[in-house]
């Protein structure tokens, strides 16, 4: 591999490009921009932007994701959950206008890039763990609630002032639904039955009428293209522009280029945002990415993803955009499109740039009440309130940081809400290991099979007792295993042995080394000999290379339970 396709990994396709690829990428292509123009739009709304913002966003990131991505199937864009959180997080600003208003959405850009590119360098794609399934599941409940809260004002024609929380939103459309515009509720209401159908409705119809699957995918995917067709058709026919709010002029061109804001005080203030976002809007690329890839038993590189979705907002902050990741609906139709390349991603770029160009006076007439329900047909699939019984049913611990989550992002905000739900999350963690599960274990039979004796019938012995612990040994938990230890050895008085089995240990940290070392003293002074048994090779050579095994003694350390016990019995150890 050359230097220039290590950094450029995907220049591969586009190096032995085949022919056979080409009507793949040039469908899911085409495709993907039907679904694109409406939604970038869309979500340009929801995020507080001009509608051109969002086409502008997918523009110049979708041609770098294309190069850089390793991924043939993500479709890189705007999205709803980082739309969401790029306006609250310039609501904090308080911009007087909209240039100022933009200028902090570029900005986010450039700093989410930034920080994704230097994680991605750094390799450091581990971090999106703590962001735990309970936490993002919670934060993506509360987040599509409050992004379809946050359109009521383009659903109801209620025009609402810019609030911090969403129960502030719904108060005041309460009191003023005197105040309805029920010509905007129409439109409204035509467009989300309009789009529920194409997504629940329509499949099941055109399956019944035989239509070529290569037919379907188009056809079921082009529900925003076509309400936005006919709510321009209504607004034109019945000379709705002057009782409706509309879009209004989407300026044509193309994007020029912007610097974004280099003031160092305005950077602090954005950071906490943009890492956030930086965090989501790669755990949602990646983790579509991995789903898709795996379908055609492909791999995709998680720190080179990083890089190319964190250099496509670079592209996003120096256009006149704001941040973008990887869309799961648009990466679903793009794979089932039959993508191949990131020329699919290229494809789709031309496409935008081509209706930003020529296009956008089509716009003009559009209702927002459009936009509107084409953002809460998408989050409504987000919308998943099973899930609090079905985690509460099988851990109490998970199940709290999800609700932590979801009322913390619901009612307060959303990074208060992650940053708290990613605490409980580490404290119950901490918690939870510092009182692992210690058991005392006996013979299977005539096995070599060792197992609790709360559990199975066993043969355990009067001078000896085997004891299984179920975690890593580190700090948290280091005292209460000796306390564990030496408890058991007091209330068996003739106990002569004690097997510790470490099969589950994969860790030994400092303060848990220094614990063994008194424990092996201890244990001594009392007369009772202290044994290891099954201790992992990385493990095993970390104890080897301190001087542990040399003060326990090689004797006292066993390949496996069985083997331990074999040896006491030899040596009249019982």
């Amino acid at each position: 591999m050359t230097r220039k396709t290590q950094i450029f990994p995907r220049l591969n396709w586009l190096l032995n490009y085949q022919r056979e690829y080409l009507s793949g990428d040039l469908i899911a292509g085409m495709i993907v921009t039907v679904m694109l123009v409406p939604q970038s739009m869309a979500y340009a709304q929801l995020a507080g932007l001009p509608p051109q913002t969002g086409i502008y966003a997918s523009i110049v990131p979708l041609f770098i994701y294309g190069l850089l991505g390793s991924s043939r199937a993500l479709a890189v864009g705007p999205v709803a959950i980082v739309s969401l959180m790029v306006g609250a997080g310039i609501s904090q600003f308080n911009p007087q206008n909209l240039s100022q208003y933009l200028n902090l959405a570029i900005t986010l850009a450039l700093l989410v890039g930034i920080i994704q590119v230097v994680m991605g360098i750094l390799r450091a794609g581990f971090l999106v763990n703590f962001l735990s399934h309970p936490v993002l599941t919670g934060f993506i409940n509360a987040a599509a609630i409050v992004i379809a809260v946050s359109q009521l004002r383009h659903l109801t024609g209620i025009i609402t002032p810019r609030t911090e929380h969403t129960y502030e939103t719904l108060l005041y459309i309460f009191k003023h639904l005197n105040q309805i515009n029920w010509l905007t509720v129409i439109i409204a209401g035509l467009s989300i039955g309009i789009l529920l159908y194409f997504k629940y409705g329509l499949h099941h119809r055109l399956k019944q009428w035989n239509m070529p699957a290569i037919w379907m995918i188009p056809i079921t995917r082009s529900a925003p293209l076509v309400v936005v067709v006919l709510g321009v058709f209504i607004v034109v026919l019945f000379h709705l522009d002057s009782k409706i709010a509309i879009v209004g002029h989407v300026p044509a061109g193309l994007p020029s280029i912007t610097v974004p804001v280099l003031d160092w005080h305005t950077w602090q203030r954005l950071l906490p945002t943009a890492i956030t976002i930086a965090l989501i809007g790669f755990m949602e690329s990646i983790s579509v990415a991995k789903s898709l890839a795996s379908k055609k038993r492909e791999k995709v590189d998680a720190n080179q993803e990083l890089i190319a979705i964190g250099a496509a907002n670079l592209g996003a902050a120096f256009t006149g955009a704001y941040p973008v990741a990887g869309g799961i609906g648009r990466s679903v139709v793009n794979f089932s499109a039959g993508a191949n390349t990131g020329l699919a991603s290229i494809i789709t770029a031309i496409l935008m740039t081509i209706t930003v160009m020529f296009l956008t006076p089509l716009f003009y007439y559009l209702p927002q009440a459009v936009l509107a329900s084409i953002i809460i047909v998408a989050v409504i699939g987000l919308i998943d309130l099973s899930v609090f019984k079905h985690t509460w049913n099988y851990n109490r611990a998970d199940a709290i940081s999800l609700i932590v989550t979801f009322f913390t992002v619901l009612f307060i905000g959303v990074e208060t809400g992650i940053i708290l739900g990613v605490s409980v999350g580490l404290i119950l963690f901490l918690w939870r290991t510092s009182q692992p599960h210690v058991a005392i274990v006996g013979q299977v039979g005539e096995t070599e099979h060792y197992r609790n004796v709360l559990r199975h019938d066993v043969t355990t012995y009067p001078h000896i007792i085997a004891m299984r612990v179920d975690e890593s040994l580190y700090f948290p938990n280091a005292q209460y295993l000796e306390a564990i230890l030496l408890e058991t050895i007091v209330d068996n008085p003739d106990v002569k042995h004690l097997v510790l089995i470490c099969s589950a240990v994969n860790y030994i940290d400092t303060s848990a080394l220094e614990v063994l070392d008194a424990l092996v003293k201890e244990l001594r002074d009392a007369g009772v000999g202290f044994y290891l048994a099954e201790v992992k090779g990385p493990v095993m050579d970390k104890l080897k290379k301190i001087g542990f095994i040399d003060h326990l003694g090689e004797e006292n350390v066993f390949l496996s339970t069985h083997q331990a016990m074999c040896m006491l019995k030899q040596h009249g150890r019982f």
